[in-house]
């Protein structure tokens, strides 16, 4: 273990640890043997980070929570799976984070610049992408997919193998058990489609052509009376016809459209 100067004298770090010079561990954290943790890094009091973790730069854990479990699946017979949290982080109080299993990757990835609220459970095979918001009490079940600046509310539960697309906005207490397409705003039990996320799409700097586009392909979605098959053929034709930036955003629905397993919620 690399010398450390902001360890509190209660914790205990095992020797075989990789800590970066700058990481700050609190009162009465624990930490295993094969946690690797990246530079300026706060570990708050209480927290236990285990397994095979990694763990980058600039993230912030509160106190107590619980990083780098076996995961909770009956089928784990103890491989040597994995937890890899990336850069800027915000992981509050009580969030438990599970490695992955044989099953799938073997990993459950985190990204970067998350906003992860207190009491979160992240589950097995898990991937989580960049600038997230999962409030607080969200729970995910195994081998979960969330793409990036997807907002997950309070007390929601998202079902195994579900995928939330970019920039999806879920309302409180939502029961998210099909995959929800990007820039959808959707709630309830059982969970319905509201609208776009347009306001959110506005603060992350969507111009007014490219939200007239998206428009569109929404309607083509959800408005139109089309089969799934035909709207995803009309969708293809209006990407065809798009300026740069808003072919992007078509091709992401249309890359969502192709490769959900679960069905969307429609």
């Amino acid at each position: 273990m690399t010398a450390v100067s902001s360890i509190h004298p209660t914790a205990i770090v095992d020797p075989a640890a990789q800590l970066h010079p700058t990481v700050s561990v609190g009162p009465y954290a624990v930490i295993g043997p094969q946690v690797c943790i990246g530079a300026h890094t706060k570990v708050g009091a209480h927290t236990v980070i285990e397994g095979i973790t990694t763990i980058g730069e600039s993230n912030v854990i509160h106190s107590h929570a619980a990083l780098g479990g076996m995961p909770q699946d009956k089928k784990y017979a103890g491989e040597p799976t994995r937890l890899v949290i990336g850069d800027r982080n915000t992981i509050r109080e009580f969030c438990t984070f599970n490695t992955g299993t044989a099953q799938d990757g073997g990993v459950t990835r985190v990204g970067d610049d998350n906003w992860i609220m207190a009491y979160v459970h992240i589950a097995h095979d898990c991937q989580v992408g960049n600038q997230t918001i999962l409030a607080n009490n969200a729970t995910l079940a195994g081998h979960v997919h969330v793409a990036d600046w997807a907002i997950i509310g309070g007390l929601s539960g998202v079902h195994q193998f579900t995928k939330v697309g970019a920039h999806v906005m879920a309302g409180f207490a939502s029961h998210i058990s099909q995959d929800v397409p990007p820039f959808c705003m959707v709630d309830g039990h059982p969970l319905a489609v509201r609208g776009l996320n347009l306001e959110g799409l506005r603060r992350r700097g969507f111009s007014a052509e490219r939200l007239a586009v998206i428009k569109q392909a929404y309607r083509l979605l959800y408005r139109s009376g089309l089969t799934l098959q035909a709207a995803v053929e009309a969708l293809d034709n209006l990407q065809g016809s798009c300026e740069a930036e808003a072919q992007a955003d078509v091709q992401l629905m249309l890359d969502f459209l192709q490769q959900s397993k679960r069905g969307i919620v429609r």
